[in-house]
């Protein structure tokens, strides 16, 4: 029998498969790795630190035989992680990746100047959403419903700690991504100066409508 893939909670072997998705995944949903001379700079902000931080929290789809080809990341309270982030995450990454100067002039260079910047993540507009996410699925494992399935497990998750409404913030340009969280009810969240970005927000409550894949663990 062929091997089915399932989501099931994050495990710490799976690192590397978070790291290796989220490169491959970081460039408006495309392969990010032709921008960054070291693969491991991106999910250093998008991926590692959730992990570390917030692993209750953290849901991968496993492809039936132990590997990660998809997760979902977050937190149930974003000023808190900001601080857990400047205090616990960055000292253990500010060595490989120190701030760099100004002007920015590389795409590393301003990813590491995010690295070094998690206030960022508090935005005074998206106080009524203190939870937030990161979700990425491998090319081949997309529009099968592990996205929706990903997605169910977190909100429950989020649910069930008493959170109300989550947030996340994506590259506008990435049309197909917009489209994705449409479908799952999120809607737009007006923030000044957003810059690249669009900022959508949801309930934790009616999670989603369709039936999704197979959730195990």
């Amino acid at each position: 029998m062929t091997p089915q893939p399932f989501v099931r909670p994050y495990r710490p072997a799976d690192r590397a498969a978070l790291y290796e998705i989220c490169i491959r995944t970081g460039e408006e949903g495309g392969d990010a790795r032709y921008l960054y001379a070291d693969h491991a700079l991106l999910p250093s902000v998008f991926a590692g630190p959730y992990a570390e931080l917030e692993p209750g929290l953290t849901f991968v789809v496993d492809d039936g035989g132990g590997l990660a080809v998809g997760y979902i990341v977050g937190t149930a309270d974003t000023a808190l992680f900001a601080e857990r982030f400047r205090e616990e995450w960055l000292p253990t990454v500010a060595g490989r990746y120190p701030d760099p100067a100004r002007p920015l002039r590389t795409p590393a260079d301003q990813m590491a100047a995010l690295l070094h910047s998690p206030e960022r993540m508090v935005l005074p507009e998206l106080g009524a959403y203190p939870a937030h996410l990161h979700i990425d699925l491998l090319p081949g494992h997309q529009r099968a419903g592990f996205g929706r399935a990903l997605m169910t497990r977190f909100l429950g998750a989020l649910a069930a700690q008493g959170v109300r409404a989550v947030h996340l913030g994506m590259v506008t340009a990435n049309t197909p991504a917009r489209a994705f969280y449409d479908r799952l009810g999120f809607h737009e969240i007006p923030v000044h100066d957003a810059g690249p970005l669009t900022y959508l927000g949801r309930s934790t409550g009616d999670r989603t409508s369709a039936s999704p894949p197979t959730l195990a663990g």
